[in-house]
């Protein structure tokens, strides 16, 4: 671990130099590049500065403690050292977290697909709840949201919507919110008062460039058609929407958000290579890695994993046995302290199976 840190210290030393290079600095992908890395190592740098610091405070102390010292002196120097001791524990913990190895997709924007499940109209109604949830969690985040495609239901809501969210570490936040939401309440339009169960699938997508995933034209088949549902003026007037289907997976992916034919077929295309890459990574994953599949997983997306129970005020993520009673808030975006916990829980299982090494 330590040749590690060694490495990562030199390295930055070393990128310092090259940054404040005039010749690099001309450079525009070069220097792009190196502050990309820079910014990548200056967390695990500055946590190692801070290992080196505290573990000369207790050489020091230890030293202190052969001396002869006065018993004030002395249980002062004590009390130090054991405080030292608790915090180097702390780091080194903090050093293995940030030596785990990253996620290459972490740093990607993010396409969520929300789809009604069992519950009929109410499903719909809960899909545009957690739309809403996910749009007013990007706000928080300084994340810019945009609509791909949408099937909007005649009392609100959605049969299905299709969205990106760009900005920094958008995937690193949202990777747990794939699998089935599940809700529980009492519609506006039940006379009796029943609570009913409905489930909203979600799937979140790391979004990829042309240069991740090559798409060959040939297997491509496009429609054109008039867009239907909410949409103002222009619906229906014009073949505008797009259908694309990938033929050697089946995948179909619709675009009718937009009026022009042309942007809808760039979207299309965007959501189209970010699920052949989503493909490609689980085949890659199955091959390397079968042998372990953690507890907070990533994308099975018939797994149910939360419950928003309106009656008693609470949400129950049911992957980590995490109860909050705050599910007005949650559903406002306040969802930092859910996915705080679930990354902590990845990062615990990750420690546990070594794959710090």
């Amino acid at each position: 671990m330590f040749e590690r840190l060694q490495a990562a210290e030199n390295r930055y030393e070393e990128m310092n130099h090259k940054l404040s290079d005039p010749a690099v600095i001309e450079n525009h992908d070069e220097y792009r590049k190196l502050m990309k890395e820079h910014a990548e190592l200056q967390e695990l740098v500055s946590k190692y500065g801070e290992y080196k610091k505290v573990t000369q405070e207790i050489a020091d102390a230890n030293e202190l403690l052969n001396d002869k010292l006065d018993k004030d002196f002395k249980e002062m120097v004590e009390l130090e050292l054991e405080e030292a001791k608790e915090r180097l524990e702390i780091i080194k913990k903090e050093i293995k977290i940030l030596l785990l190895p990253k996620d290459p997709n972490d740093d990607k924007n993010v396409i969520v697909e929300i789809r009604g499940g069992a519950g009929g109209d109410e499903a719909a109604l809960f899909a545009g709840v957690l739309f809403r949830m996910y749009s007013k969690y990007a706000e928080r985040c300084g994340w810019k949201t945009e609509i791909l495609d949408s099937n909007p239901t005649e009392i609100g809501g959605f049969k299905e919507v299709v969205f990106a969210i760009e900005g920094h570490g958008a995937f690193s936040r949202l990777k747990f919110e794939s699998g089935v939401h599940r809700v529980q309440r009492i519609p506006e339009t039940e006379a009796n008062g029943r609570i009913h169960t409905s489930t909203v699938t979600v799937a979140v997508l790391a979004e990829v460039e042309d240069v991740d995933i090559e798409i060959n034209q040939n297997d491509l088949r496009i429609d054109t058609y008039r867009a239907s549902g909410a949409g103002g003026q222009h619906v229906n007037k014009t073949d505008s929407a797009i259908r694309i289907t990938h033929m050697p997976t089946g995948i179909v992916v619709c675009c009718q958000d937009q009026r022009s034919q042309h942007k809808n077929r760039d979207k299309a295309m965007r959501v189209l290579r970010s699920k052949l890459y989503e493909i490609a990574q689980e085949q890659q994953a199955s091959e390397v890695a079968q042998a372990r599949k953690t507890q907070v997983g990533t994308g099975d997306r018939s797994e149910r994993i939360r419950t928003y129970n309106y009656p008693q005020g609470r949400i129950t993520d049911h992957r980590i046995g995490l109860t909050l009673y705050k599910i007005e808030s949650i559903l406002e975006g306040d969802l930092d302290e859910v996915i705080d916990a679930l990354i902590t829980t990845d990062q615990a299982e990750r420690l546990g199976s070594g794959d710090e090494d």
